[in-house]
């Protein structure tokens, strides 16, 4: 009987071992090298742009004022460049005729938004702002303009709940009594109470401290969305098993926000009589009930949370923005402050409470306001969008699905349209007889399919809260301090923290002692 032995196994040292492991990794890796240089290969047709470093591309350019980089880089490449941001090929739109081109006269083909993995995770590019353009984003784009017509800007009552948050807010300045203080809180709390009262039908108050966490959260994501670690989360989303870095704060703040925003829409919505809304989150579940069952309806429990957050930031975070410059202009140039306070007084005579009426009368305010929002350019890089199809612009081929990124401020520094565009001066806003002119490049609210819906309401509230606080207050530094005007960056351009004292215009200032002025 013949016996079959089994073949010996050769023994694998330690050493042979992790060899092997390490020649596997070495090409695996080499293949994820090829294929991320693949993704950065610019497609025929494609605008130029400058050399990006293999793997990570540009993202690096962008971690410091890339509102300035960009523009710098137009002046290179043209007023329609690409970028390589870690695979994520993007073409960047310089310049206000460039940006009416693609924006207004190619409308339909630049009104998408990319599908970026960081929106992906944090709204399944759901929502309004951050969804994709089609039959969703139209449902939720009408329902929030009918809200924001019914229940807010649309009806004179709603003037006049502008004007009673407007008295909050300056008698919560008045509790300060002319001494140093941050007024950010206050203008944030105030501004997010008129978007507030559309959502949800109520304000919350000064020191609700559940609400005032919940809106620092906001703002501190408008700053980590933009992040030089949000920015190589898109390009690498592997990265987000590593359990460091400002994407996970992202997230973490983002699961917080969606239990806290659940919670109050559930608590706002008690009481809900159908067909009968009292706010947006009314609207909202009336939309959501009669689409029940309908194949392809966007509404959604889901859906209604991720918008209403968005609705919150984009009512807050921008007028919020303007309004923390304003102040710090004002204070910067008292010429232009005593000016704004002379046209209040003559206009709105012995005290009476501002109202829209009043706004044709005063164009030096007017042309104030406009300057501030060119000059600082809140939203300069606007909100990413992405092509609908192929595209031709100047010559060139953007594929469809292409990340476009628009440059607003190249728009309000654009030296063909505006005479001297780094100063600031609320004078190019007035002909010679001193009445208020529109210019044309001007695009704080960006323009297009998907521009802000709510410039209407925005400029509602930046008119009245503004003349509400110079018509009381004269605004001044503390003593032997001048706060920078760099700004923080972020999506939006926000003043660094800063103290003023804002001082009742017939008192002392405990700052300096003496009256600037009188009424």
């Amino acid at each position: 009987m013949v016996s079959i032995k089994p073949p010996s196994l050769v023994p694998v040292s330690c050493a042979q071992a992790l060899l092997g492991v390490g020649c596997l990794a070495v090409v695996l890796l080499a293949l994820l090298l090829v294929r991320q240089l693949m993704k950065q290969r610019r497609p025929p047709g494609f605008p130029p742009g400058p050399s990006p470093i293999p793997v990570i591309g540009n993202i690096m350019s962008l971690a410091t004022e890339p509102h300035v980089f960009l523009k710098k880089q137009s002046e290179i490449h043209g007023q329609i460049f690409s970028l390589d941001l870690g695979g994520i090929l993007t073409v960047v739109l310089t310049g206000y005729d460039c940006i009416r081109e693609c924006l207004y006269n190619q409308g339909d083909v630049f009104a998408d938004r990319p599908s970026l993995p960081l929106f992906q995770k944090m709204t399944k590019m759901g929502g309004l702002l951050n969804c994709k353009y089609g039959k969703g984003w139209i449902e939720h784009r009408k329902l929030a303009c009918n809200s924001f017509r019914y229940f807010g800007s649309g009806q004179r009552q709603f003037e006049r709940k502008i004007s009673e948050e407007c008295m909050f807010f300056v008698d919560a300045i008045d509790e300060h009594k002319g001494k140093p203080f941050n007024p950010k809180h206050l203008v944030t709390n105030a501004v997010s109470n008129i978007t507030n009262l559309i959502i949800f039908g109520q304000r919350f108050t000064y020191d609700d401290r559940n609400f005032q966490h919940m809106i620092e959260i906001f703002s501190e994501n408008v700053e980590l969305a933009v992040s030089g670690w949000a920015l190589l989360y898109n390009a690498f989303p592997w990265i987000e098993y590593v359990p460091f870095g400002k994407h996970q704060k992202l997230f973490r703040n983002a699961a917080e926000v969606y239990d806290f925003l659940l919670e109050v829409i559930n608590g706002f919505s008690q009481g809900r009589v159908p067909h009968a809304p009292r706010h947006y989150v009314d609207a909202y579940l009336d939309e959501l009930e009669q689409n029940k069952g309908e194949p392809g309806s966007s509404f959604s429990q889901e859906n209604l949370i991720y918008s209403v957050g968005e609705l919150i930031i984009a009512g807050t975070e921008t007028t919020t923005n303007t309004l923390r410059w304003a102040m710090l202009y004002m204070t910067l140039y008292p010429n232009i402050q005593e000016r704004v306070h002379r046209e209040i007084d003559s206009v709105l005579e012995n005290g009476r409470v501002p109202t829209m009426e009043d706004k044709q009368k005063m164009p030096y305010v007017e042309a104030v306001l406009h300057e501030i929002l060119r000059f600082c350019n809140i939203v300069p890089l606007g909100i990413f969008r992405a092509t609908t199809q192929e595209a031709k612009v100047n010559g060139y081929t953007i594929p469809k699905g292409t990340m476009v990124i628009t440059n607003l401020y190249s728009v309000h520094m654009d030296e063909k349209y505006w005479t001297d565009p780094g100063v600031f001066s609320p004078q190019r806003f007035l002909d010679s007889n001193g009445n208020f002119v529109k210019r044309e490049a001007f695009l704080p609210f960006s323009m297009g399919k998907r521009c802000c819906l709510g410039e209407q309401l925005a400029r509602m509230e930046m008119f009245l809260f503004f003349t509400t606080l110079l018509q009381r207050f004269h605004l001044q530094f503390p003593p032997g301090t001048v706060p920078t005007v760099t700004p923080k960056l972020g999506m939006t351009l926000q003043p660094q923290p800063y103290s003023i004292c804002a001082v009742r215009r017939q008192q002392k200032s405990p700052c300096t002692g003496y009256t600037p002025y009188h009424i």
